[in-house]
């Protein structure tokens, strides 16, 4: 049976695994007469196609067992980082270990790996060690800012996308002019705007 390989999602075959494998892959890429009716199909392949679809079956609940095995790692893997993480800072180098091993399986960091890192940062002793941590705190940062922004946009709308966008200002409303009552004439320019009367001479002066 294919055996989980680390942590990583890899898988072990066997050589009978192998050549299992072969032969799927060659049925898949190249049909033959039991499904196609291709003239050159090889010789005794109805007898023998009941046992293949069984070594298939077989090999396919083999491969979905391993894949679980290695879910099981992963979460032995993961508990081990936390257990690290709580006995720190006597711990620090089997915690930065395990903590890189988990970010290569797909880890997203944790606010409590975040401080954690923090503090590592601080008390590290050497430049070349607080570079190297420094740069796997950066690591961290980067990865978790990516996972709430990937949480916001999976919101209901993408609210988490939008809130940034200011909204759109709606477009001003003008007063309608009124309609004229039913029933009275509509008025003429003249009798809205009258014409403007001329202001009277003044008076003549009177002569002594």
């Amino acid at each position: 049976m294919p055996m989980p390989y680390g942590s990583r999602g890899g898988m072990a075959f066997s050589a009978d695994e192998l050549r299992v494998l072969r032969r799927a892959l060659a049925a898949a890429l190249g049909p033959t007469r039991h499904t196609t009716g291709a003239p050159d199909a090889p010789a005794g392949y109805d007898a023998d196609g009941a046992q293949e679809v069984q070594e298939y079956l077989r090999l396919a609940e083999a491969v979905d067992e391993a894949a679980r095995e290695g879910g099981r790692l992963r979460a032995f893997l993961l508990a081990d980082l936390v257990r690290y993480r709580e006995a720190l800072p006597g711990s620090a180098s089997g915690y930065l270990a395990h903590l890189q091993e988990a970010l290569a399986v797909g880890y997203d960091p944790a606010p409590a790996d975040l401080a954690a890192l923090r503090s590592l940062v601080a008390g590290a002793r050497g430049a070349a060690e607080s570079e190297r941590r420094t740069a796997l705190l950066r690591r961290c940062e980067s990865l978790a800012e990516q996972f709430v922004r990937a949480r916001l946009r999976a919101l209901p709308g993408g609210r988490g996308a939008k809130e940034s966008e200011p909204a759109p200002r709606p477009a001003p409303v003008r007063p309608q002019p009124k309609a004229p009552r039913p029933g009275r004439p509509v008025p003429t320019p003249g009798e809205v705007f009258p014409p403007r009367r001329k202001p009277a001479p003044p008076p003549a002066a009177r002569t002594a």
